[in-house]
């Protein structure tokens, strides 16, 4: 056989050879937060559950971007149009309406998962619950709407006390929540002081200014950032001796006096079943927008003696945990 013979026989075999078929590309899901790493770092393993559960695994079927804003969330738009750049084949916007509408404003063709604490119809998000409709679904957790029965707890725990409420100015729903909690307090027949802080300096500000009366109580108003900064509010109120509520049991869990708010933790695990569900075909606006599965009232009696309050009976008769 000559070179030349040869040359071909090979050409030929290469060519007999079955095409290896190309690997598709590993789908990747956009994680969209006004929230930072270190502050929502109980709520990813429960998302990545629900991921599992919907049969993706991160790394070995699906990939996960994180994009946090940290607490400043003039950047989320910003945030939001890279990972339509990626492109990915989902965004989970987690921390609020203000993250949702970054998302929404962003893409109107990739699906959405919404994580809020706030109805998302009001803010134009989606049609209905039902069927929301577009290329968005998600959870709503109903964190703005429990304020009023969070000021009945605070008041019922300090009865005498000058009552304060802390906001967000950054978060688009923190007027609304001011006058609804303001709303609440006219009705129990009590005053409501209302402090914004966006930055951990102004919350240092804040408490500092909230002590000056003597004998206050304080309501934290539902936020994303103020969820990162949980151990610093909770020291704070314990510094100055502040009762205080808030939107999560992770606060008490902090050392915080109480919380009445969703797990949230549930939730995220159900976002990412969505997202996988998502991932696998289904259309994010033929899934119901869900609520919460439980509310739970958490308090710490630890700190309750610390600060020398008594806690009604029937208010630890409700609780679903108390710690001690």
């Amino acid at each position: 056989m000559n070179r030349r013979d040869l040359l071909v026989l090979v050409a030929g075999a290469g060519l007999a050879r079955p095409a290896r078929a190309q690997q598709p590309a590993m789908p990747v899901v956009g994680f969209l937060s006004s929230g930072s790493a270190e502050g929502f770092a109980a709520l990813t393993p429960p998302f990545r559950e629900g991921l599992k559960e919907a049969g993706y695994v991160e790394g070995r079927n699906v990939a996960i971007e994180f994009a946090w804003a940290a607490g400043q969330y003039d950047k989320l738009p910003a945030l939001a149009e890279e990972l339509v750049r990626r492109p990915v084949a989902v965004i989970v916007a987690s921390g609020g309406v203000v993250a949702a509408l970054a998302a929404k404003t962003a893409t109107s063709t990739i699906p959405i998962v919404i994580m809020i604490g706030d109805d998302p119809v009001q803010y134009g998000l989606v049609g209905s619950y039902s069927r929301p409709g577009g290329n968005l679904t998600g959870v709503t957790l109903f964190m703005a709407t429990l304020t009023p029965k969070r000021l009945e707890f605070l008041s019922e725990v300090a009865p005498t006390a000058a009552l304060a409420i802390v906001i967000n100015p950054r978060n688009p729903n923190a007027e609304s929540e001011a006058n609804n909690a303001q709303a609440a307090a006219e009705q129990l027949g009590r005053e409501l002081r209302v402090l914004k802080a966006s930055n951990e300096g102004e919350i240092d500000a804040v408490f500092a200014s909230i002590a000056q009366q003597p004998g206050s109580a304080v309501m934290i108003a539902t936020d994303p950032y103020f969820f990162s900064r949980r151990s610093q509010l909770a020291e704070l109120a314990a510094r100055y001796g502040l009762p205080a509520i808030y939107f999560h049991r992770g606060f008490a869990a902090s050392g915080g006096l109480m919380s009445y708010g969703s797990t949230i933790t549930e939730e995220y695990r159900v976002a990412g079943q969505y997202t996988g569900r998502i991932l696998a075909g289904e259309k994010p606006g033929e899934l119901p927008i869900l609520q919460p599965s439980k509310i739970e009232l958490i308090v710490n009696l630890k700190t309750a003696e610390a600060l020398g309050l008594t806690v009604p009976p029937w208010i630890l008769a409700r609780a679903d945990e108390v710690i001690e």
